[in-house]
């Protein structure tokens, strides 16, 4: 409880501070097997610059313990060439089993957005993302013949993406992610983490991720109305893991502005393996003020 009471003083912090802009997002999403509740806080101090802070606290049932993190966005803009950054951190959480070490991560995300096309007169755009991830875990590694071993274990992600609208009322997005263990993956049959694998690279899904991915490709169509600030969007990804069998995930929602200031999302996702013996229905709200 007091690590969420410190998540929402670091939040009010952004606020306080005088900024062109802030914006204050809050999000649910929740399953048969977890809930998450996000908070983000973001102001633009300068022309180029967006800032602010950012945190979740995710209640699964395989953990005796919610787990909390934090993480900064720092968002550089250039015209044509913009930059996302991103460390973030993972508070201990421990074992309920004397056997595994407590659980925590840290690490940090970076994407360059390069614009190939900016047509601010009819509004079209293409944006190329190029993007690398990193991050370390402390956790248990188990591996084949029922071993395992409590050591801190490293991964990469590489990230390409292309963004594309088309006459104002259709976007298309197009991504893939290649995953990397410099600390070796041969053997590996699970990995007893708290790190959420969507914060190194969004993979079309809003499910709750620690099994270690090999690929994940993944596309994106959605409907626009710009003058009415309003999406409909579908998605869909497969994926190929390591430590659990290839899945599909489908997603379908609704963006929209709720008031002058304050904007919605709402969505639901479909996960499940290619033999469907894993299925899990998502529900995913959110909801941004802008001051």
């Amino acid at each position: 409880m007091k690590k969420f009471i410190l998540f929402f003083m670091l939040l009010a912090f952004p606020a306080a501070l005088p900024a062109r802009t802030v914006d204050v997002a809050a999000a649910y999403i929740g399953a048969s097997h977890f809930d998450q509740v996000r908070v983000a806080a973001t102001m633009a101090p300068t022309l180029n610059l967006l800032t602010g802070i950012e945190a979740q606290t995710i209640h699964e049932r395989a953990f005796e313990d919610p787990i909390y993190s934090v993480g900064v966005p720092i968002h550089l803009d250039f015209d044509l060439l913009q930059f996302n950054i991103t460390p973030f951190y993972y508070f201990k959480n421990k074992s309920d089993n004397p056997d595994y070490q407590d659980a925590s991560a840290y690490g940090v995300t970076a994407r360059m957005i390069i614009a190939l096309e900016d047509d601010q007169v009819n509004d079209l755009y293409t944006h190329a993302v190029l993007g690398v991830s990193y991050a370390n875990q402390q956790g248990t590694v188990f591996r084949e013949g029922g071993e395992f071993s409590n050591t801190d274990y490293a991964q990469m992600v590489y990230t390409l993406q292309l963004h594309k609208n088309f006459f104002r009322m259709f976007g298309f997005e197009a991504a893939a992610n290649v995953f990397q263990y410099p600390d070796g993956i041969t053997g590996v049959t699970g990995l007893r983490s708290i790190l959420n694998q969507q914060d190194l690279a969004f993979t079309q899904t809003f499910d709750v991720t620690h099994d270690l991915a090999k690929y994940t490709l993944g596309a994106r169509i959605t409907r626009m109305w710009p003058d009415n600030a309003a999406t409909l969007y579908v998605g869909y990804r497969y994926g190929e893991y390591y430590t659990a069998d290839p899945e599909h995930s489908f997603i379908v929602g609704n963006s929209f502005a709720a008031t002058r200031n304050i904007s919605a999302d709402i969505a639901y996702n479909h996960v499940r393996t290619i033999h469907n013996d894993n299925k899990r229905d998502i529900l995913y709200a959110r909801m941004i003020m802008s001051f």
